[in-house]
């Protein structure tokens, strides 16, 4: 079954100049989430054995509490 979507122009205009030449809108939008899942992906487990999480978490609750003053 299709679907259709509804996007403004700029939004047209932008997809389009990602398209393939080959390419129809709907393969276009499928290989965009397929290039992002596969880079979420390829991220999972990066900060595995390190600090780096914890830091993370430290420095978004210090900006939470900065942006709240």
């Amino acid at each position: 079954m299709s679907k259709s979507i509804r996007v403004d122009d700029d939004t047209h205009a932008a997809l389009a100049t990602l398209k393939g030449e080959d390419e129809t809108f709907d393969d276009l939008l499928s290989r965009l989430v397929r290039e992002r899942r596969e880079a979420v992906s390829e991220g999972a487990g990066l900060w595995e054995g390190t600090d780096a999480a914890e830091k993370a978490r430290k420095k978004r609750t210090e900006t939470k509490r900065d942006v709240g003053s």
